[in-house]
């Protein structure tokens, strides 16, 4: 199994990183600005805000792979992101998440179980991926569990 976190990704700037880059525990997000479930970006940011001190970075991917919920620029979403939601935690760039052209951090995230023991494909926009400090994937959530569901931050104190 490649590690994920050291994936090489690319910010939604455009410079260079991985997930080695961030210390704790890591929530990967699918991300899309024209969805139904944008809203979570409210649950988000208040997680990052929340337990950033004690470790944790909540990491967002846009994704225009379901029905072209994301259609903009980089600098559209980064404008979009901090003007309507306030949003802090790091965006790394457009990403295809599912399919032939899947980014290699999908495809390891991807190989990972639910709750219910579903792995495979992205179903959605904000389908969330808990990655715990040594890289291994701890949690994995799908689109419609909000960021605040007892599940997650039951996963996330664990994982600190």
């Amino acid at each position: 199994m490649t590690a994920i976190k050291n994936i090489p990704l690319q910010t939604l700037a455009g410079e260079d990183t991985s997930l080695a880059a961030f210390d704790g525990p890591i929530l990967v997000v699918n991300v899309a600005s024209k969805c139904g479930l944008t809203p979570q970006y409210t649950g988000l940011e208040k997680l990052a805000e929340d337990y950033r001190d004690r470790g944790l970075t909540v990491v967002g991917v846009p994704c225009n792979q379901f029905m072209g919920q994301e259609p903009g620029t980089a600098e559209e979403i980064a404008t979009f992101c901090s003007t309507n939601y306030g949003v802090t935690f790091p965006l790394m760039a457009k990403t295809d998440v599912n399919g032939d052209d899947r980014h290699p951090l999908y495809a390891e995230l991807t190989k990972a179980a639910d709750a219910d023991g579903e792995a495979g494909d992205i179903q959605w926009n904000f389908e969330k991926f808990l990655v715990g400090r040594d890289g291994t994937v701890v949690g994995r959530f799908r689109p419609r569990t909000e960021p605040d569901a007892p599940e997650v931050v039951t996963a996330i104190e664990a994982a600190l």
